[in-house]
């Protein structure tokens, strides 16, 4: 029997904190359990018109076929700035909206999504799609538009990308307030880069995130983790993670 799709929003407890490698993480943790995957950034900084964007590398990464980018500015700024700076109108929420809707409904055929491939599942058991933020939680996409905007018109979870030393205990509690305080499910925390020999502060952050903002540690991604081949690191990531995350997905189909 196949699952209803689900919708998984990522976002961070700020800029170079791991999102993309925990993004791609997490989708080749779903593809090991069968899941046909997705990829989506809604808003992509920093990058030249035909350069690999966030969305790209986090699907080379984990074999991820079907991929979306919605927008990109060109300026390595928080899109309202980036918008603002390059004098372009700002995004709203159905400027992105309607193009991820689309995607997710199967329906966008644009040069941003590639075409599935014999690399996914034959017969797929489920399908999750994973919307990828900038930056951290509250990063404005527009004027007054958050990701967490975007998670709620998708009733989407969302997933906290957090440093591993001193703190981050701080950040990722607010993180996690700003999401429950929008009416939104913190479905845990990531690691994004976790060193080969963490100290002290390090050992003991991963005892009490969770005490302190009352959702789990998903999985922690080793640091460099970026640098392996893509067959490798599709090979080692569902190690990375407890079973939590593919357990505590939505049951119902977000999109339909």
């Amino acid at each position: 029997m196949t699952a209803a799709p689900a919708t998984v929003v990522v976002t961070g407890t700020g800029t170079d904190v791991g999102k993309t490698i925990a993004t791609a993480s997490l989708a080749a943790l779903a593809r090991s359990a069968g899941l046909d995957v997705g990829i989506c950034k809604p808003v992509q900084t920093g990058l030249a018109p035909g350069e690999p964007g966030d969305a790209d590398e986090a699907a080379r990464l984990s074999g991820t076929q079907r991929v979306l980018e919605v927008r990109r500015l060109p300026d390595p700024l928080a899109p309202e700035t980036a918008a603002r700076v390059a004098g372009v109108p700002q995004s709203t929420l159905d400027d992105l909206l309607g193009p991820i809707r689309r995607w997710l409904g199967g329906a966008d055929a644009g040069s941003s999504e590639a075409s599935a491939s014999a690399e996914e599942p034959a017969t797929p058991t489920g399908r999750l799609d994973l919307i990828e933020g900038a930056g951290g939680v509250l990063v404005r996409l527009g004027t007054d538009l958050t990701v967490l905007d975007l998670a709620r018109s998708l009733a989407a979870p969302v997933v906290v990308v957090a440093r591993a030393g001193l703190g981050t205990l701080s950040e990722t509690e607010l993180a996690v307030r700003a999401i429950e305080s929008a009416g939104l499910r913190c479905a845990g925390i990531v690691i994004g880069s976790w060193p080969y020999e963490p100290d002290l502060a390090e050992r003991l952050n991963l005892e009490d995130l969770p005490r302190l903002t009352g959702v789990p540690v998903l999985g922690r991604v080793p640091a460099g983790a970026g640098r392996l081949e893509p067959a490798e690191f599709a090979r080692l990531a569902p190690g990375w993670f407890s079973d939590r995350f593919l357990a505590a997905l939505p049951e119902e189909n977000q999109y339909s």
